[in-house]
């Protein structure tokens, strides 16, 4: 996070000093020392952070291809006048054991087009598709596998 503080001074500032950096140095030590005091932060926190960061980087990869997948399968749907849509409520069950990982899903579950979770209770998930193909599957996702290697880090 003081690596984020300090590009996010640099790039306010434009230009590249020794003034600027040790500046920058200082305010974002100062600003990290402040989110760990105040904002329920620490540097473990951060080290658990570095070491999911490449399953992070995996997660929003999966999510830009789904997301291009479902595209391809909305317009298809939409642009083929003999396909009859057959909206459908699905709902399923998830093992994930988190209820940040279950959020995460539920938010991939929306932003992936063609479906959105109308409810998440618990590990039930309510989902509303537009066809009904688009929400088979859902339980055993690409998601919830990515997900799962994240909670197996904790």
């Amino acid at each position: 996070m003081v690596l984020l503080f300090f590009l996010a001074w640099i790039i306010f500032n434009g230009k590249i000093t020794w003034e600027i950096v040790l500046t920058g140095l200082a305010i974002s030590a100062g600003l990290f020392a402040f989110v760990c005091r105040f904002m329920d932060y620490s540097v473990e926190k951060e080290k658990l952070l570095a070491k999911k960061s490449g399953r992070i980087v995996k997660t929003l990869g999966v999510l830009l291809i789904e997301m291009l997948k479902a595209n391809w399968e909305v317009a298809k749907r939409i642009y083929n006048p003999k396909h009859e849509v057959e909206p459908a409520l699905i709902t399923f069950h998830t093992d994930l054991k988190t209820d940040y990982a279950r959020t995460v899903l539920a938010d991939c579950i929306t932003m992936t087009p063609g479906t959105i979770t109308g409810e998440l209770q618990g590990d039930a998930y309510t989902v509303h598709c537009l066809d009904k193909p688009l929400g088979e599957g859902l339980k055993e996702s690409s998601f919830v596998k990515v997900l799962r290697e994240l909670e197996a880090e904790d």
